[in-house]
């Protein structure tokens, strides 16, 4: 509809007349899901704190954040960012660096000391977490915060999971670890260290638990039988990942072969080159575009100087010599056999075929049922088939990442406390997603992303310091600045200025606006200059065109 195509229709609530026949479509203000938040397997509000930080309010920021996830300054190093893969502004020039504002704001937490609100209120009722990993923190982090008391407990020395023993430190510092570990227990979190759960029902019952989170890490590395001379050269990553991280690393020789494809493979390679090792291999048995490393870790790797050598297989060691097989792939794309061997030098070799969790303990739980991975199969509300008992991180059939861990987490922590309470749930249902082709963007510039600083290979590998490093406070502020929110209004004014029938209302700073249907005649200008798709076109309540 033009100007020029309307005819006068009186407007009676001002005493005038307008342009128009009568109104079929009106515009409202609606808040849909922005990509980057749909896509966090931890559920965060990222454009929120994107917000926040923009406007240069740190602390509220960081406390937007930590309403979600209490990891930030380890998220925003190890968590491989799907909300930035998601996000809009790459169909532009490139995405939001997310998670180096996520970490600046974890690093400034720290440095500040900011902490968690101890909740004024308890509950009086008890929590076991079985597991001091991601999930297990995270639930007790949630659980905590809505006044429930909070035992965790953990085979391992010291909190963390896998982040500690699994996560080399010069991707994951361990001053930063315990740091924000440390601001969980001071909510009131007792943890308990060295305690290995073998009977979880006999815990549950003498220690008054009212509900139980397990989320056991998948620390058993599955195993190959290959013919060794010396087996005593063959070792698992997550064991010599292990005695790194606890300051015992084992003799490797100057050639470490590392047998697998995943970020396990590619941290155990890293790890071994900064152990000495001369020369660093890693045998797969597919291709680069199969392999289940991500790419920043393969490429990390072989700037280092490791060699990633593309469809083979290991069929014996006997040290120095490793023998791989050449594999093709068959028209499905799986790899099979070719008779044809070649050597290559090894003083030792690391597999790093995957990992399976110990969940032995559940198996006389009763209810508790399991698929044929051995995972625990849960509800939607993440509990296990047994009343009270819930479970979730690498236990549950999920992609294990420290991300979708601390997701679990969260989610089990809500479902948790609405069981003890004897309440629902259920949330409200997500507002629809706001995609690219929806958005009217005349408002910005070119904007190039803010690349981290990172350390030369050649100096990288040289010792355990922490290769990547962080944003600084105006490099990040500027980075949340390219965040195109998205489906929700920023109080541009666009609608305001654009208004030919002046029906839109400015109802002042952080309340938006609302519309003067009186003077509104559906042109939809408003609509079509929102650059954020924060307005939508609806049909006009009694039309045929209403959705009813």
């Amino acid at each position: 509809m033009t100007r020029r195509d309307l005819t006068a229709v009186p407007d009676l609530a001002h005493g005038r007349s307008w342009a128009g026949p009568a109104r079929t479509r009106r515009p409202i203000y609606v808040d849909l899901l922005p990509p980057c938040n749909a896509a966090c397997p931890a559920g965060e509000n990222v454009q929120s704190w994107l917000s926040e930080l923009e406007a240069g309010r740190d602390e509220q920021a960081w406390r937007a954040l930590v309403e979600d996830n209490p990891f930030p300054a380890i998220e925003g190093r190890v968590c491989y960012h799907p909300c930035e893969g998601a996000c809009n502004r790459a169909e532009v020039d490139e995405a939001v660096s997310i998670h180096a504002v996520e970490r600046f704001l974890g690093d400034l937490a720290v440095e500040r000391g900011w902490t968690f609100p101890v909740p004024p209120v308890r509950s009086g009722m008890r929590v076991l977490v079985v597991g001091a990993g991601p999930s297990g923190l995270s639930a007790a982090y949630h659980l905590a915060r809505r006044g429930h008391d909070v035992e965790v407990r953990d085979a391992g020395a010291e909190p963390g999971g896998m982040m500690r023993y699994g996560i080399p430190a010069y991707r994951l510092p361990r001053h930063v670890l315990s740091a924000e570990i440390d601001r969980i227990a001071a909510l009131g979190v007792r943890m308990v260290h060295g305690h290995h759960v073998e009977d979880l029902e006999a815990e549950r019952r003498t220690g008054a638990f009212d509900a139980v989170f397990v989320a056991v890490g998948a620390h058993l590395a599955k195993r190959v039988d290959i013919p060794a001379r010396d087996a005593g050269r063959i070792l698992d990553a997550l064991s010599f990942l292990r005695s790194v991280a606890a300051g015992e690393p084992p003799a490797l020789g100057r050639r470490v072969a590392v047998y697998g494809g995943g970020d396990t493979a590619m941290d155990a390679a890293r790890t071994a080159r900064r152990l000495g090792a001369d020369e660093a291999l890693v045998v797969y048995r597919r291709t680069r575009a199969q392999m289940p490393a991500h790419d920043e870790e393969a490429a990390s790797a072989e700037r280092e100087g490791v060699r990633i050598n593309w469809l083979r297989t290991v069929s014996a060691f006997d040290g120095p010599e490793l023998t791989v097989e050449a594999m093709e792939l068959d028209e499905h794309g799986a790899p099979h056999p070719t008779g044809r061997f070649e050597h290559l030098a090894a003083d030792s070799l690391i597999l790093a075929l995957g990992e399976q969790t110990d969940t032995d303990f559940l198996r006389s739980v009763p209810g508790v049922v399991f698929d044929e991975d051995g995972t625990v199969e849960v509800s939607p509300s993440m509990m296990t088939g047994a009343p009270g008992v819930f479970a979730g991180g690498d236990m549950v059939p999920a992609e294990r990442t420290v991300t979708v861990g601390v997701g679990h987490g969260r989610k089990a922590a809500r479902h948790i406390d609405a069981w003890l309470r004897g309440a629902d749930a259920t949330g409200v249902p997500k507002h629809g997603p706001a995609g690219f082709d929806g958005l009217h963007l005349w408002y910005f510039g070119d904007f190039t992303r803010r690349a981290q600083p990172e350390l030369a290979p050649a100096e990288a590998v040289a010792d355990f310091s922490e290769v990547v490093g962080g944003l600084s406070a105006e490099e990040a502020g500027y980075e949340a600045s390219r965040c195109l929110s998205c489906g929700n209004c920023f109080e541009c004014d666009g609608c305001l200025g654009a208004c030919p029938e002046d029906a839109v209302v400015k109802l002042g700073p952080g309340r938006r606006y609302r519309f003067d249907y009186d003077r509104c005649t559906g042109c939809a200008t408003c609509f079509e200059q929102c650059p954020v798709h924060a307005i939508e076109m609806v049909p006009e309540p009694g039309t045929a065109g209403e959705h009813r």
